[in-house]
């Protein structure tokens, strides 16, 4: 890989946020079903390890939208580039998401969601970025409260790469 990360949450905070927020949406659904939605492609690593630390009948669908590109901020222009393989009306949904910056894209999200008529629809972030929010949205399950830097690994990339990095990173330098 190149340019050089700094690491900002280590591989064993990260997993240990990740079972602490297993514990919570087990305990917040009890005697249901939790429907995960997963955000491609950066909620893939965070999606797959909080299922496992549900202790409750999981379902999971994935969605893809975009409002990056190739770039480090959002566009503001959110287009949904897979939609879900499954109708959600009357399930216990929670969306998975990375990281909420602007907060444009979820809030757009939960609407469009909303409107299948869901039970019940709430949000899951490992990273919150409340310092770039132009859009207000609820998130019940929150890893991290991160400044306003461009972070990658665990998930989130830069230019596709850097996904693999078991923990979340900031680039200090880009080849």
């Amino acid at each position: 890989m190149s340019g050089k990360v700094k690491v900002l949450i280590s591989e064993e905070r990260v997993m240990d946020k990740v079972a602490e927020l297993g514990r919570q949406i087990t305990l917040d659904y009890i005697g249901k079903t939790v429907h995960l939605i997963c955000i491609l492609k950066g909620s893939v690593m965070f999606m797959s390890d909080l299922s496992k630390k549900i202790d409750l009948p999981v379902t999971m669908d994935f969605m893809a939208v975009s409002s990056y590109g190739d770039d480090t901020k959002s566009s503001g222009v959110v287009k949904i580039i897979k939609d879900l393989d499954e109708n959600i009306t009357g399930k216990d949904v929670l969306i998975v998401e990375d990281i909420v910056d602007s907060g444009r894209t979820l809030s757009y999200l939960k609407q469009i969601l909303l409107d299948r008529k869901p039970n019940s629809l709430k949000i899951c972030a490992l990273l919150d970025k409340p310092d770039r929010r132009v859009d207000s949205v609820d998130i019940a399950y929150i890893g991290f409260t991160i400044p306003d830097n461009f972070v990658i690994g665990y998930g989130l990339d830069y230019q596709q790469k850097y996904r693999n990095l078991p923990f979340v990173g900031e680039m200090t330098e880009i080849d």
